[in-house]
This record gives structure tokens, C-alpha cells and sequence, in this order.
């Protein structure tokens, strides 16, 4: 399962509804892709639609999609939104990762 912070859920909607999405309905699609300083990345974007092997959460109601290779990389993570003096976005407190890089962007298990 992936969790999502309160303050990640605000930023999830605001953007959704500023993109032409709907939060009620609509996905977030989160994905693990290679590449990266620490050879993997991640992937988040938005979603109207669920193809097979996709699973299938919400938290905090927020419905998230994965891809069945990337849900192994990201089983217990929690999303979370960072708008700090390190940086705006997104970050991922993935407790399968042993290395991640500077930016938090990309990670190796």
C-alpha cells in the first residue's frame, strides 16, 4: 500500500483541479522507471484511466495507481510534499530504499 500525507493529499487535489482532473475520480499514477543518479526513479502523474495489472489503493482520499513491476519497488511508501527552502515537490519516504541521491529524486535497493 502507498500512504499519502495530509499536506501531500492538499497538493494532490489543488493540482488535479487546476489540470482539468477530478480528485473524486481520478487517479495519481505513481511508477518506478530506470535512470536516475541512483539508478531508479520515480514517476507521478495524473490518471483518468486503470489498465490491467494495475493496483489499486486510497489513502487519505486520494486514489493512487501503480504498475505491478513498480508496486514491488514501492510497497509501503508514503507520499509526501515538500515546499521547504530544499526544494518544492513531491518526495517519496520509500522504506525499501538502502541509497537515494541528493535531490530525492532517485533511489537503489
Amino acid at each position: 500500500m502507498i500512504k499519502v500525507s495530509e499536506i501531500a493529499k492538499n497538493k494532490v487535489v489543488e493540482l488535479m483541479t487546476d489540470d482539468g482532473y477530478n480528485p473524486t475520480n481520478d487517479f495519481v499514477r505513481v511508477g518506478v522507471k530506470s535512470g536516475g543518479c541512483s539508478g531508479l526513479s520515480y514517476d507521478l502523474k495524473f490518471d483518468k484511466t486503470q489498465v490491467e495489472g494495475d493496483k489499486v489503493f486510497e489513502d487519505n482520499g486520494i486514489k493512487i495507481i501503480v504498475d505491478k513491476k513498480s508496486f514491488l519497488y514501492l510497497i509501503g511508501t508514503t507520499l509526501e510534499y515538500s515546499g521547504g527552502l530544499n526544494g518544492t515537490g513531491f518526495v517519496f519516504n520509500n522504506p525499501n530504499a538502502n541509497r537515494t541521491c541528493g535531490c530525492g529524486e532517485s533511489f537503489s535497493l
